[in-house]
């Protein structure tokens, strides 16, 4: 039986901890702070695809994870017997430009050619949805690909299904890199970038603050809104997240001061959110490697250690897809990183 310890209680964490811990591996999940302290534990949980023009192999990649989704999470909620919210109840986006749906011809047109038929990109000017915001020319872009997640239902259920399996599960314990032995995993968000940074000479990567907010509102089983640069995404507990920010300089990450004016565009975008209250507030840094891409892969010079990180903005939706390949390298030494992905 393989031992592997995994440094990190976030999406890729958990994530490659159960999928090898389903394969048969003895696991062990160490965490810092708490499951879910960094920027895995926000509001928004969106699941959305890459454009589909334009073609390559990141994109090809995390259409395959967001595939992989559905059955991923199924199984992660039978196991432990808590729901993490999943759902592919498509996107609705606002056309705000008469030429917009011209130039949209092209990419709904490469949908035909990559997705599967139900889930392509298409135009309408009747949607169907609880919460639509306003076009001014009448017309909406919708998909059926687009799903969501509650993130900090599916790290709760991540978590029971690994201490159910046998797994261990550590929170508050910050280990010595010097006394680790065997097979470790690296996968600490943006801490472990700047660790990465300092360890191999050269800029990996860099923290990039993000703020979301969550309120009451009730309505499950509609499409998420992308519009004005907002996601605004329904979960299935009666609540809607709204987010988020990017911000490469930024200094206490805790101070949430642009929250209110983002709220204020979403309550604008979907009247119906006008008297929701907010519940919640949310503001951290979320990993995001100099290449954009996800990092995977052995550590440079660390016999036995491995690195998963950068998974910004796109990190719940391509988890799946990296726990299996990590899976692979870890326990079978199958090497199927794609070059762009690799340390």
């Amino acid at each position: 039986m393989t031992s592997v310890t995994i440094i990190g209680g976030g999406i890729f964490g958990l994530c490659c901890a159960w999928e090898m811990s389903r394969r048969g591996a003895s696991v062990r999940v160490i965490e810092a702070d708490r499951i879910g302290a960094g920027s895995s534990g926000g509001h928004v949980g969106a699941l959305a695809p890459h454009a589909p023009d334009n073609w390559n192999p990141k994109k090809a990649f995390q259409l395959e994870s967001l595939l992989m989704a559905g059955s991923f999470w199924r199984d992660v909620e039978a196991a432990s017997g808590q729901p993490t919210g999943y759902l592919r109840a498509g996107r609705l986006q606002p056309l705000t430009d008469p030429d917009e749906a011209a130039r949209l011809q092209a990419r709904i047109t490469a949908s035909q050619d990559r997705w599967p038929t139900e889930m392509q990109l298409r135009l309408t000017d009747r949607p169907d949805a609880a919460l639509i915001p306003d076009s001014p020319i009448g017309l909406w872009l919708v998909d059926g690909l687009t799903a969501r997640i509650n993130p900090r239902a599916a790290l709760s259920a991540l978590t029971q299904a690994l201490r159910r399996s046998g797994a261990e599960v550590i929170e508050g314990q910050r280990p010595d890199p010097d006394a680790l032995t065997g097979t470790t995993l690296w996968a600490t968000g943006t801490p472990g970038l700047l660790d990465l940074t300092d360890a191999l000479g050269r800029n990996i990567g860099k923290g990039v603050k993000g703020q979301s907010a969550l309120l009451r509102h009730a309505a499950p089983n509609a499409p998420q809104v992308f519009a004005d640069g907002l996601h605004i995404v329904p979960h299935q507990d009666g609540t809607v997240a709204i987010g988020s920010t990017s911000e490469n300089e930024y200094g206490d990450l805790q101070h949430d001061e642009r929250l209110d004016e983002i709220i204020a565009r979403a309550r604008q975008l979907c009247p119906a959110l006008a008297d929701a209250p907010v519940i919640d507030r949310w503001a951290g840094a979320r990993a995001r490697a100099k290449s954009r891409a996800p990092l995977l892969g052995h550590w440079p010079g660390r016999e036995g250690h491995f690195v998963a990180n950068g998974g910004f903005k796109i990190g719940f939706g391509m988890a799946p897809k990296i726990a299996a390949l990590m899976a692979n390298l870890i326990l079978t030494g199958q090497d199927a990183i794609p070059e762009g992905f690799r340390l």
